[in-house]
């Protein structure tokens, strides 16, 4: 793996890079962590790497690294930098034979995200989006339900993103991640719903396998001064006729990173928070409330196979985090081998992911700001 952005300072670089080394899978062999070159060495210094392979910059870096032999080049990128520097590594690597996994939201909008989409499909190489709320194994564990058709036909699904970090004007002071995060030339379009919204988005279609329709949304910005929005509503409708609410909001004061998704069918439903992510409440409407836990009792094998410990030892956001780095590995390793990806393992989040997220904050701003308000998606 190389890195672009993640260097010293930044936050979700060295989540990356921890949820790569979990399970032995990938190596961080080069980076260009910073845009700032002395700040690139420093970081590559930090991480134990040879100096000749941190670079200044993403360019110098695929430029370089595809120079060198096979086996000892990167395999693929990982890009960690503010939303208005993915496009341009991701795309660089691709035109270059390097395949790609990157944070979210995918791209700055929704023009660069269709372009991505295209130069994915066009090389052939694989795209992860590390939508990491997607690698949980209760939540895999709910999917499943969903898809047996347990619950019956969907009709109702309930999910919500709050948390309270931003409910002063933390960009003001010297804070880095709330300065680009609230910033419209380096956030995009969006504010908490571009931020976490998106991530509510994703688990909602990931685990009923339905797709967002129409949307009527209220953008909302508290704190004085702020540039993008700090709180959301969004009425949803899906494609099977099911209603949705979601909400996301930075300026819930308190709140540390409360997200939960309630789904309701014909016959039951289920309940997921990620602050208690071992546990998944199924409910059901002729008999009792039953609580499945990680490791406990038989779960399906999709939810099993990104389980690593045993019951009672909470495996939370790095390990999450990390079945998405496995799984991409392990997709990686048959594709270069020309075999197909183990069926199990052959779950992350993709570039078509990334395309309906952006497109869900497009539509989003459009319905906050229209008088119409319902937006077909």
């Amino acid at each position: 793996m190389g890195m672009v952005g993640g260097g010293r300072g930044a936050f979700i670089g060295a989540v990356h890079r921890m949820a790569a080394a979990l399970d032995g899978e990938v190596e961080l062999v080069c980076g260009a962590f910073s845009s700032n070159p002395e700040r690139s060495r420093l970081s590559g210094a930090d991480l134990y790497l040879p100096p000749e392979r941190v670079y200044g910059n993403y360019e110098e870096m695929i430029k370089a690294e595809k120079k060198l032999p096979e086996g000892e080049r990167m395999d693929f990128v990982a890009i960690v930098t503010p939303n208005h520097v993915h496009y341009p590594p991701a795309a660089m690597a691709l035109k270059n034979g390097f395949h790609v996994i990157c944070d979210k939201p995918v791209c700055f909008n929704l023009a660069e995200a269709k372009k991505l989409q295209k130069l994915v499909k066009k090389t052939g190489l694989l795209f992860a989006l590390t939508h990491n709320y997607t690698g949980y194994p209760m939540v895999k564990q709910a999917k499943m339900m969903v898809q047996k058709g347990k619950f019956g036909a969907i009709r109702k699904v309930v999910v919500e993103y709050p948390q309270g970090w931003l409910s002063t004007r933390l960009e003001a002071s010297d804070q880095k991640q709330a300065a680009w995060r609230t910033d419209p030339k380096r956030s995009g379009a969006a504010g908490a719903m571009g931020d976490i919204g998106t991530h509510a988005e994703n688990l909602a279609e990931y685990i009923t396998g339905l797709q967002i329709k129409r949307l009527c949304a209220d953008l909302n910005t508290f704190v004085e001064g702020r540039r993008l929005d700090d709180d959301g509503n969004v009425l949803l409708e899906f494609d099977n006729g099911a209603k949705g609410i979601l909400f996301a909001t930075q300026i819930a004061a308190g709140e540390e990173n409360n997200l939960r998704i309630r789904i309701y069918g014909e016959k039951g439903g289920c309940d997921w928070h990620q602050q208690e992510p071992n546990t998944l409440l199924v409910r059901w409407l002729d008999k009792p409330t039953e609580i499945y836990r990680t490791g406990v009792g038989k779960l399906y094998p999709e939810a099993e196979a990104h389980a690593r410990i045993p019951a009672g030892h909470p495996e939370g956001y790095l390990e999450a985090f990390a079945n998405i780095y496995r799984n991409f590995a392990l997709c990686l390793r048959a594709h270069l081998a020309g075999k197909k990806p183990p069926k199990l393992y052959n779950d992350y989040p993709t570039i078509e992911d990334g395309v309906r997220g952006m497109r869900f904050i497009e539509k989003v701003v459009e319905s906050s700001k229209s008088k119409q308000k319902w937006i077909r998606f």
